[in-house]
């Protein structure tokens, strides 16, 4: 007994004690020695703001990013001519997750090379004239770096500012770039992605012979703009949020605000928000931490289909994409949705219905037949034509096995089947799969 305890505890799962999935809040901590020689642990507090020095940004960024050992991390120091003035600079960015093309002609270009705009020694700008009584009235507003910066300097569509490194280094991380200036107390946050991504291709698992062909990819931005181009709708929202307190996913919540419930737009949203979990990778993680419970009927709807999940958030419900993920998750679900197609919005009604009522059917014979056919076979005989019965029991006289023993062997066997099929990789299933043919001959 003591062996097959020890084996039911290896091939199972045993929740740990006192474990409540959270790491605990990371801090940088600096060691010294105190005078009898022991090392002693004193947190030091990380700084919040940006500096308005441009050398002790660089220090933290490069100590933050483990500069000298990761490879990716880029800085790319240079100068910028400013009316007379020259300001260091620093622009921070992760190799391979960025447009070099677009940072080179719209970031570094125009802020190195010299034109009008930045070699004018005025530090201020006339912005008003009146003349009264022979008396020229100028109106003068002072020169503002940031200002210049931002409507002069960086001809890109998507630049904001921020002040705290902890949104900075989030962004970053997300593949923007930051732009850090001598004497300015925050950094241009600019948005020049450029990292490879999957194509939009049809979708594997939900295909259908009439209707799109476009199924959801691992970028989070392209799903938003496929559901956008199909819902295009000015009501159409979509928060965007970020879940794990080491992975920062980006999370995005899409609803009709004209349609959608307020209350179940509030619960998604709070249910989301208050996820407090390490890491985040997938949508199916994330349904498993919101949803009522794990051993019900579903509550959320999994699905590929660009299309599928704008007819449900058209209906009112409300759709979540998570980044990195080529599903979207739909609430709330009922048991009808689950026995409906993609295609049978493509259908006529009648089609449609029937199609439905035949899933059900076989939704009812799936759970019931093996029951059925061990209460009849080894119970209720009677019910059984005596034909049939006959070549049942011939069947089943070499059997050595109770029927419901067969019944646990069989329906293990199809798991087995259908996880080599899933689980194997192509090549080496070809060959099991002929060598299985060749033995059940």
């Amino acid at each position: 007994m003591k062996i097959f305890d020890k084996f039911i505890n290896l091939i199972t799962y045993q929740e740990p004690n006192n474990y409540n999935f959270i790491l605990p809040d990371a801090k940088n901590v600096s060691y010294e020695k105190s005078a009898n020689g022991n090392e002693e642990k004193e947190p030091k507090k990380e700084p919040e703001n940006v500096f308005p020095s441009i050398d002790v940004n660089k220090e933290f960024i490069k100590e933050k990013f483990s500069f000298k050992i990761n490879n990716d991390i880029k800085i790319r120091e240079f100068y910028i001519h400013i009316r007379g003035k020259e300001y260091a600079s620093f622009l921070l960015y992760i190799d391979g997750m960025i447009d070099s093309k677009s940072i080179n002609e719209f970031v570094i270009k125009p802020l190195m090379i010299k034109n009008r705009s930045n070699t004018s020694e005025n530090t201020e700008s006339i912005i008003n004239t009146a003349i009264a009584n022979n008396v020229t009235v100028k109106r003068v507003k002072k020169f503002d770096l940031k200002k210049h910066i931002l409507e002069f300097l960086v001809p890109q569509n998507d630049v904001s500012l921020e002040t705290k490194f902890k949104n900075i280094i989030q962004k970053v991380n997300a593949g923007n770039s930051a732009l850090f200036i001598d004497t300015i107390d925050s950094a241009f946050m600019i948005d020049a992605k450029g990292f490879d991504k999957r194509s939009v291709s049809p979708p594997e698992n939900e295909s259908i012979i009439r209707g799109s062909q476009e199924g959801f990819i691992e970028s989070i931005r392209t799903n938003t703009s496929l559901l956008r181009r199909i819902v295009n709708s000015e009501n159409f929202i979509i928060e965007e949020t970020t879940v794990g307190k080491i992975s920062n996913t980006q999370v995005a919540i899409c609803y009709l605000k004209n349609i959608a419930n307020e209350g179940l737009v509030k619960e998604v949203k709070h249910r989301i928000k208050n996820v407090s979990i390490d890491y985040l990778v997938s949508s199916g993680q994330l349904e498993q931490l919101i949803e009522d419970s794990s051993i019900s009927v579903p509550q959320l709807i999994s699905s590929e289909r660009p299309d599928r999940v704008s007819a449900y958030i058209l209906e009112g419900r409300i759709a979540i994409l998570v980044n990195g993920t080529p599903y979207g998750l739909v609430a709330p679900a009922v048991l009808i949705d689950f026995l409906t197609s993609a295609e049978d919005k493509n259908l006529k009604y009648q089609l449609a219905n029937l199609l439905k009522a035949i899933r059900l059917l076989a939704l009812f014979i799936t759970l019931l037949l093996p029951g059925l056919y061990v209460a009849i076979s080894a119970f209720h005989q009677e019910l059984i034509p005596t034909e049939l019965l006959f070549a049942i029991v011939a069947s089943r006289s070499n059997v050595p096995f109770p029927v419901i023993f067969e019944i646990l062997i069989m329906e293990i066997s199809l798991e087995l089947i259908r996880e080599s099929g899933v689980r194997v990789p192509a090549p080496l299933g070809q060959a099991i799969g002929i060598v299985r043919s060749t033995y059940l001959r």
